[in-house]
């Protein structure tokens, strides 16, 4: 079974969503140089960085823009080339097709059959 992994919050001003975020909620956020993107830790992390607890998930935060226009939740799958296939066959399609992030792993976006934004994720 597939689970979440991870979610995504856009802004429009990343001043203010972070100072909302951080105050509002206590998450601890680090911006990515150079890439635009935000990591959000919103549960305890080991040593690894992963979520220390069962059921929890950190995420990020990215300006609003292209098809990310409301939060996101991310798939963790085991073959994003087979996930992205299954998709198309059961009636959703792809929007931003598998792109490397750094050496971590691979993302892409896929619409559900409903219209959501859904991510995917393959570990590297």
């Amino acid at each position: 079974m597939d689970s979440v992994v991870h979610f995504e919050v856009p802004y429009d001003d990343a001043e203010r969503a972070h100072g909302f975020y951080r105050e509002a909620f206590g998450w601890q956020l680090a911006t990515m140089p150079g890439m635009g993107y935000t990591l959000a830790t919103t549960t305890p992390t080991g040593e690894d960085g992963r979520p220390g607890e069962a059921g929890g998930i950190n995420g990020g935060m990215l300006a609003r823009q292209g098809v990310i226009t409301a939060p996101v939740i991310t798939i963790g799958v085991e073959d994003l080339d087979d996930s992205l296939a299954r998709v198309e066959k059961l009636g959703g399609r792809v929007e931003i097709g598998r792109q490397p992030v750094g050496d971590m792993g691979f993302a892409a976006y896929v619409r559900d059959t409903e219209g959501n934004l859904i991510g995917l994720w393959q570990n590297a």
